[in-house]
């Protein structure tokens, strides 16, 4: 009898041992898509915050007086503001539309290299 709860035993423990070795599988495969999903957001993060600053620097121009804001074509990727226009912008009107952009929050650089100065 001793022998057979031994067995018994041994094979409660292997089984045990077995499935939560398949648990742990099973826990890493469900875990990838997040890591994927992860990715995603943070994509979408960044495109989130690439559209907000390209309303708000759009926004500060139009507000400004001094500057055609309605021409000028603001873009943004991953920070970069890059600004340009089909009407041509005095010296001045440039570095007040690019000061503008720089001081948006999450703005890392400005491009004023598609304006057209007079």
């Amino acid at each position: 009898m001793k022998k057979f709860a031994i067995a018994a035993a041994t094979a409660t423990a292997l089984t045990l041992t077995m499935a939560n070795a398949a648990m742990a599988q099973t826990t890493q495969t469900t875990q990838s898509p997040m890591v994927l999903a992860s990715g995603e957001v943070t994509k979408a993060k960044e495109a989130t915050s690439d559209t907000w600053i390209t309303t708000k620097v759009k926004a500060d121009l139009v507000t400004e007086k001094g500057i055609p804001g309605t021409d000028i074509k603001v873009e943004t990727n991953k920070g970069v503001v890059s600004l340009s226009s089909t009407v041509a912008v005095t010296d001045a009107q440039k570095a007040i539309a690019v000061a503008i952009a720089k001081k948006i929050k999450g703005v890392k650089a400005v491009s004023a290299d598609g304006l057209k100065a007079e």
